[in-house]
């Protein structure tokens, strides 16, 4: 594999992640790049070409910088940070007796964890 395979691969990789991290299916960022989804699927297996363009609207749309999605650098998102934003995204999405619910199971397991 020859540097320019590796950094193209690198690149779609992050698309991948940063996609995830954003909780957003490839739909999704299909419609907001006017694309169809296999297209976002070849982007992220490193098969399709990302334009400038592209790049611009999806730092955009997941949170992060270009750098880091095109170079991987330091400025890269903190993806402890990115978990706690999707778990908040998809916490607003339950009905409140079951935030109830899950707040009950993490006291569980957070007592489970305390040693005796």
């Amino acid at each position: 594999m020859g540097a320019d395979e590796k950094a193209r691969m690198a690149v779609a990789a992050r698309l991948r992640m940063a996609r995830e991290m954003a909780g957003l299916s490839q739909a999704q960022v299909a419609k907001k790049l006017g694309l169809h989804r296999p297209s976002v699927t070849e982007m992220e297996a490193g098969r399709r070409s990302v334009t400038a363009e592209e790049i611009v609207v999806l730092a955009d749309l997941y949170a992060v910088s270009i750098d880091w999605l095109t170079r991987g650098s330091d400025e890269k998102m903190d993806l402890a940070q990115q978990r706690f934003e999707l778990a908040a995204r998809e916490l607003g999405k339950l009905k409140p007796k079951d935030v109830d619910r899950l707040l009950q199971v993490l006291t569980a397991l957070r007592e489970k964890e305390r040693p005796r």
